[in-house]
């Protein structure tokens, strides 16, 4: 299960706060730490503790965030040959607040995330082509992920693109994807269909196969997730858990996704331990910290038959 991960690094500044402020607020009394972030970095994190050997492409600043990413990567046992040191911006960083209901307000400072080139991705072609699935998301230049989905589409390598945070993608691009894997704001943004339930979603779904997406998943948060491929449509539901945080939850869940697609097991399987991956997520506070291991995810799947 070689599985090659193209994306951002952040380091992750988390306030915790009662709620999330409202433009112009100031908020007393949340409490302050940090953990490794960026929805490139999580997926590979996720991926690689859920089982798959991952190689990560990537970009970071020659700083102290860079270095405790890079050491991070190598301790869950992700190849790092293609994160590339810039010289001139420095790494990622995101700041959030996380309110007491687990939901999240982030905003990001790109970095070297933003240089991320088409250069970078060809340097690791060898590893791109020898892939069983590549995943990207869109926190890199768009002209990096075409390149690299161009690449691997080539090598007849599936392609997962997760395309978060929401913007709009050309038809040339979104036809060299194997798996699209948005949630209901990216899905109504692609498409124009504003999804609130499984009709919706569906619709959404019909709109995405006609620009020449084979399999389309959408993440609808706790209720789960809506599927359709050419063998099987319809929804799976997600699993009741108290929500803490829920940042990097659905990079938990597409990095334990491509890990079950890439062992070419049932679809349907394949959701239900995302699902899973993705729910002990949300029970823990950070990105990174919150992903969970194989052990962890089968012990939970014994446990919510």
């Amino acid at each position: 299960m070689n599985i090659v991960v193209i994306g951002s690094s952040n380091t992750d500044m988390i306030v915790k706060v009662p709620r999330i402020p409202k433009p112009g607020e100031t908020i007393l009394g949340g409490s302050f730490s940090t953990a490794a972030g960026g929805k490139g970095a999580n997926q590979a994190v996720a991926a690689a503790r859920a089982g798959g050997n991952v190689t990560f492409i990537a970009r970071v600043g020659e700083d102290m965030f860079g270095e405790q990413a890079v050491k991070g990567f190598e301790s869950d046992g992700i190849v790092v040959d293609y994160i590339t040191k810039d010289k001139k911006a420095p790494s990622g960083i995101a700041e959030i607040f996380v309110a007491d209901d687990g939901e999240n307000s982030i905003a990001v400072a790109s970095g070297a995330n933003a240089n991320l080139s088409v250069e970078d991705v060809l340097k690791a072609k060898d590893v791109i082509a020898k892939a069983d699935i590549v995943i990207m998301q869109l926190e890199i230049p768009l002209e990096t992920i075409h390149a690299a989905a161009g690449l691997a589409a080539e090598n007849g390598v599936k392609v997962i693109l997760n395309p978060a945070p929401a913007q709009p993608l050309s038809d040339d691009l979104l036809q060299l994807v194997s798996i699209l894997t948005p949630n209901e704001t990216e899905a109504e943004l692609l498409t124009g269909v504003q999804v609130t339930d499984i009709g919706s979603a569906k619709q959404a779904a019909e709109k995405l196969h006609a620009k020449g997406i084979s399999m389309v998943i959408i993440t609808l948060g706790a209720k789960g997730v809506y599927a359709s491929t050419p063998e099987f449509t319809g929804a799976i539901p997600g699993f009741k858990v108290k929500a803490l945080d829920t940042t990097a939850a659905g990079d938990v869940f597409n990095g334990a996704l491509a890990v079950v697609l890439a062992g070419n097991k049932s679809l349907t399987d394949a959701l239900r331990f995302a699902n899973a991956a993705a729910a002990i997520s949300v029970t823990k506070l950070g990105a990174q910290p919150s992903a969970p291991d194989l052990d962890s995810i089968n012990t939970f799947l014994e446990t919510n038959k």
